[in-house]
């Protein structure tokens, strides 16, 4: 069986507002400002996991390409074949995935796409065939006008769930407990910083409508990286890198405060947040461990001596962008690999704060805080940390776990951690709920 790739342009500037349409449900999606692209169904699959699950997805990756006929009329980075992926935190436990959809639909710098997937076997081309009307009927209808954004074919705020929340891994105040604990183990001189993670669990009185909680966050977090892979969605702010031909970025963010209730309110946190030395000492630790990696791979590194603020619907960030010119051969996900996990999401020194981790936050992290993003045949492609997110339960498709972390430094106070931890889980919070 041999798969054929073609992609052709599609006459629109605004397709990826696309997150679901009428029979077209579970999309895949990587959207960030209304360009990005979204995918449906399956044309092949890898689950792996393990020390390796990065070699070993490159390795797959590469075969499948090679034994595929490309037809790509666009050549741009993202279109002809494209996998979509998301990785576990920690080598065990957890499954990491790639997926290779039948139809992705993508817009960058005002240009949109269409790549279809078919098959030269007369029996996979049979059992496709049901599958393929709805993606047609799909694509006709963008290329006609007749849908152009999320909201024309999601009735955002039509539909409020129900939802329930409940402690996760462990309480909020055992949680908090952890927190003293680590900020103890750290004075004490065995890490200069641990990033702590918790969870909790939201029950829905209804299976969790994914195309809705695209669009909300989409409609939201328009700076932010809004992506659904395999039940797993959120809206990242946090891009671990970018690979476009031969130039390189990562954006880096450590150091977090409430948005404020006004403007007022916004830029008196935002000041205080500038003035932070516990805050710029983790926003630097996090530049630092990008910067010496990206350090190996590229030239003409630009690393901005202070960072910004970037400001999204309910939290501010202190933000750095990396960037430099790739002089190997380096495709985005070995880039990904390498980078992974960075101190804003580990700590540092790395190997010490990943031990700690694992024998204080007791918490499975799953695919939270790993790489999740997008790459294609050439080489390029996105990769964010999975921050901002959930995991829908595949047995109960009525129950998502959200996570959050923080990062810990010596100057960490326990009561704004777990109020930093709440605040970031308001994003998917609020998306579930409507």
């Amino acid at each position: 069986m041999t798969l054929h790739a073609h992609t052709v342009a599609l006459d629109t500037q605004s397709a990826v507002g696309l997150v679901a349409a009428s029979g077209l449900h579970s999309s895949l999606a990587w959207i960030r400002d209304g360009e990005g692209m979204v995918g449906w169904g399956e044309a092949a699959r890898f689950d792996v996991a393990g020390p390796e699950r990065f070699s070993r997805a490159t390795r797959w990756w590469s075969a499948v390409c090679a034994s595929m006929v490309i037809k790509d009329e666009v050549e741009v980075p993202g279109t002809g074949p494209v996998a979509f992926a998301s990785f576990a935190f920690s080598a065990s436990p957890g499954d990491s995935v790639l997926i290779l959809p039948r139809v992705v639909i993508g817009t960058s710098g005002g240009q949109s796409w269409v790549t279809r997937i078919t098959s030269d076997d007369e029996a996979e081309a049979e059992r496709w065939a049901q599958e393929d009307a709805l993606f047609e009927e799909l694509i006709g209808q963008v290329e006609g006008g007749e849908v152009s954004s999320a909201v024309d074919l999601v009735p955002v705020d039509s539909a409020k769930p129900g939802m329930t929340w409940e402690s996760g891994t462990v309480t909020r105040d055992v949680w908090k407990n952890l927190v003293e604990l680590v900020i103890e183990r750290i004075n004490s001189g065995e890490v200069d910083k641990v990033v702590l993670a918790r969870d909790i669990v939201g029950q829905s009185d209804g299976p969790i409508e994914v195309d809705r909680v695209l669009a909300r966050l989409a409609s939201r977090f328009d700076n932010a990286w809004v992506f659904h892979i395999d039940g797993f969605i959120g809206a990242t702010p946090e891009l671990l890198v970018r690979r476009a031909g031969d130039q390189v970025v990562s954006r880096v963010l450590a150091g977090t405060v409430r948005s404020g209730g006004n403007l007022s309110e916004a830029g008196r946190l935002a000041q205080q947040l500038m003035g932070s030395d516990k805050d710029q000492e983790e926003h630097q630790y996090a530049v630092s461990s990008v910067a010496s990696v990206l350090a190996t791979h590229c030239t003409d590194l630009t690393v901005p001596p202070y960072p910004s603020i970037l400001k999204l619907a309910n939290v501010q960030h202190l933000s750095t962008d990396v960037s430099g010119q790739l002089v190997d051969d380096m495709p985005a996900l070995t880039l990904a690999a390498s980078l992974h996990p960075t101190a804003a999401v580990c700590g540092t020194p790395t190997e010490r704060a990943l031990w700690m981790i694992k024998t204080v936050e007791g918490l499975d992290r799953g695919h939270y805080a790993g790489p999740v993003g997008w790459m294609d045949a050439n080489g390029d492609g996105e990769f964010g940390i999975a921050l901002r997110c959930g995991q829908i339960d595949p047995a109960d498709p009525s129950r998502i776990q959200l996570f959050a972390g923080c990062g810990i430094v010596a100057g960490s106070n326990p009561d704004s951690e777990v109020a930093e931890s709440e605040a970031k889980m308001l994003a998917m919070q609020n998306a579930l709920s409507g």
